[in-house]
């Protein structure tokens, strides 16, 4: 498969990050206060931000495409995801009603982490890994 096309998927993740992260929360509804009504003890989770980061490390564990699943490839994809957190983080520094928040960064964090434990599972992982024959 084309180097391009495995990574479009992260493309269009970032690209919806972005999107999101230049709307307010009264533009984005209150769908996710929802979530925090069944789950009253995760009162202080933001759920956009761990469901976001949390598919966004898949997307970037497609396109690296490894030939193993290592604990190093997965916490590359992790340090990704924060990294492009904290450019997120930085853009809403300029979106009026929005604000920077290292929790959210937390939340990005966890969602990449738990993505990549969730691709240790065995089935997962070989999803994921390239085959010799490729």
């Amino acid at each position: 498969m084309n180097v391009w096309l495995r990574w479009l998927p992260s493309v269009l993740g970032m690209a919806a990050i972005y999107y999101f992260s230049s709307r307010t929360g009264d533009d984005l509804g209150g769908w996710l206060d929802q979530i925090r009504i069944w789950i009253p003890f995760m009162e202080g989770f933001d759920w956009g931000h761990f469901v976001s980061y949390y598919g966004l490390a898949l997307t970037y564990l497609w396109g690296l495409r490894p030939r193993r699943l290592s604990w190093r490839t997965k916490l590359l994809v992790v340090l990704m995801c924060i990294g492009y957190g904290v450019t997120d983080e930085f853009h809403q520094m300029f979106v009026p009603g929005r604000t920077p928040d290292v929790m959210d960064l937390r939340n990005d964090a966890i969602g990449a982490a738990l993505a990549m434990l969730t691709a240790s599972i065995p089935s997962v992982a070989r999803f994921f890994e390239r085959r010799n024959d490729c």
